[in-house]
């Protein structure tokens, strides 16, 4: 009864989604051509693997196709490597509309489905407990949304700000998270995992290739004047909005208290 559906947008095109275990799952050529991202491939190899998910769609000639599928935590990671301006206006519509969208029609009943039900009293029964078990489902997701909701209203205060910070400040804003985590251990972590270079350097502690992509950094230029009249250029490592949410969501999923501290 997960049936797939399609959402058109006059200014991006075309979306297809359909509930999948619970939850939201968009098509994942879908956005990257809305994107302008063309190695889908290299896309998919940057994503969560437990998020992406092979399903089955139907073409424009009504033939029986498969898909790759991602989930919301993954759309957000594929929005963050384009470099196309609407990519926020895209970002909107698909949170406010697409996403709830699929939410709220997990099951529904088409003229087929309906046909079938008033028909076939096991066919009915078989709907009601699926829908039974989506409703279950759906309560669980709004009390874990209850619980989560001051880091939500916090994630919101990030995306609409414009600045970017220090990976101190980053720091100090995981610690009001509940990461015990300092700025001297952040640079670390982020130069062991490829966000920023390792090796000792004019470029040490930048923003790797793959973090500018992923619109994770940006890095500020100061210009500075010495006594002796020549000029030298300061360099400083700053982490964008997106990035910010980028790095509480990884530490929020993936590390506890105990292990970002070690």
């Amino acid at each position: 009864m997960k049936e797939l559906q399609i959402f058109n947008n006059k200014e991006f095109g075309q979306v297809r989604g359909k509930l999948i275990n619970g939850q939201p799952y968009v098509v994942l050529t879908d956005v990257c051509k809305i994107l302008g991202l063309n190695n889908v491939s290299q896309v998919k190899t940057r994503l969560k693997k437990d998020g992406v998910i092979t399903n089955e769609v139907i073409d424009s000639l009504g033939r029986k196709q498969t898909a790759n599928f991602i989930d919301e935590s993954n759309l957000y990671r594929v929005i963050f490597q384009s470099r196309k301006k609407e990519a926020e206006k895209f970002t909107d519509w698909v949170v406010e509309e697409v996403l709830p969208s699929i939410r709220k029609h997990g099951i529904y009943a088409t003229p087929q489905a309906v046909e079938a039900m008033l028909n076939d009293p096991d066919t009915m029964i078989k709907t009601l407990q699926v829908l039974k078990k989506e409703r279950e489902e759906k309560q669980k997701l709004q009390q874990q949304i209850e619980q989560d909701k001051p880091k939500v209203l916090f994630a919101d205060a990030v995306s609409t700000s414009k600045s970017s910070i220090l990976v101190g400040e980053l720091a100090k804003i995981l610690k009001q998270n509940g990461v015990d985590i300092g700025q001297n251990r952040l640079f670390k972590w982020l130069r062991q995992n490829g966000y920023l270079i390792s090796r000792k350097g004019t470029d040490y502690n930048m923003p790797t290739q793959y973090s500018m992509e992923l619109g994770l950094f940006e890095v500020k230029e100061t210009t500075i004047t010495h006594s002796d009249g020549h000029i030298s250029i300061c360099k400083t490592p700053k982490v964008t909005g997106g990035g910010q949410i980028y790095f509480i969501n990884k530490f929020k999923e993936k590390y506890k208290t105990r292990e970002v501290a070690n």
